[in-house]
């Protein structure tokens, strides 16, 4: 007993005290906010049997679904991932009129409802809209084709990326482009092998954030998109069908798909993103 208690009597106090506490209540929370939801998706499919559920993940509607969602999802996050590091790089490396306008407005789909988003964009890219009237004769429709949906996931992706970038490039020392300059090094250089190594973590993490945004966006795509079944019908408009005629464990499937496949690709994502850090 003596030793027990001088063992606690000197017991240093902890650097960060309250871990006990703390941790039990971010662990309730994070129960209740996420592991709980997620454990209610995956479990209520299986109301429908294993043949059930296999069914309503590789009916051909909900597979056409799939494939546009995240295939559009990734077209739209690698057009963010060269423009937005061009938008950062402007915003961060150059002085110019209207520069405080323009990085307001990075930010505007941020702020802008997304059902709004989507009804602008229509207006735009319709047949008989202000950009659409002239693409139409060239053969070109965004509006009510899977080309619009990229459109709108774009349209809101892009922020990620420059956000997640810009910091990174403004807190960079200009001394590392000025040594590799001074050895000889040429612009694209530099770039290549002192500036892009340093913001390639940050990129990649904005690349996936707008592709995880993508992946579930709903208002700003269904006005755009036309809806059209095996065309360009996403998949969260196709679970907002399911429940709508109280198919609810079939939603749930198909949610539980769009869920597995998104924690695949995140996954993959991270593991890159691991690399990079590494190097």
């Amino acid at each position: 007993m003596t030793a027990v208690a001088n063992s606690w009597r000197f017991k240093k106090p902890s650097v960060l005290p309250g871990f006990g506490l703390t941790l039990g209540f971010a662990l309730f929370y994070l129960s209740v906010i996420v592991l709980i939801p997620l454990a209610a998706l995956l479990l209520r499919p299986w109301e429908l049997g294993v043949d059930g559920v296999f069914a309503a993940v590789t009916a051909p509607r909900v597979v056409a679904a799939l494939q546009l969602s995240f295939g559009a999802a990734l077209i739209a996050s690698l057009i963010n991932a060269v423009f937005g590091l061009i938008v950062a790089w402007m915003l961060v490396r150059y002085e110019f009129p209207g520069k405080r306008i323009i990085d307001a407005l990075v930010d505007l789909p941020f702020a802008l409802p997304t059902a709004v988003a989507g009804i602008a964009l229509t207006t735009l890219y319709a047949p008989n809209g202000w950009i659409g009237q002239y693409l139409e004769p060239l053969g070109i429709k965004v509006a009510y084709t899977p080309l619009g949906v990229v459109f709108a996931l774009t349209f809101i992706g892009l922020p990620f990326v420059v956000r997640s970038v810009q910091p990174v490039l403004a807190d960079l020392e200009k001394e590392f482009e000025e040594a590799a300059a001074s050895l000889g090094a040429t612009r694209a250089q530099t770039f290549r092998r002192v500036i892009f190594p340093a913001v390639l973590p940050s990129w990649l993490t904005g690349v996936a954030l707008a592709f995880a945004r993508a992946v579930g966006e709903y208002g700003s795509v269904i006005f755009i998109a036309g809806n059209l079944p095996m065309v360009s019908e996403i998949a969260p408009l196709l679970i907002i069908i399911k429940l709508e005629q109280y198919d609810y464990a079939g939603a749930a499937a198909v949610g539980s798909a769009m869920l597995a496949i998104s924690f695949l690709l995140l996954l993959a994502i991270n593991m890159l993103q691991a690399w990079a850090r590494a190097r």
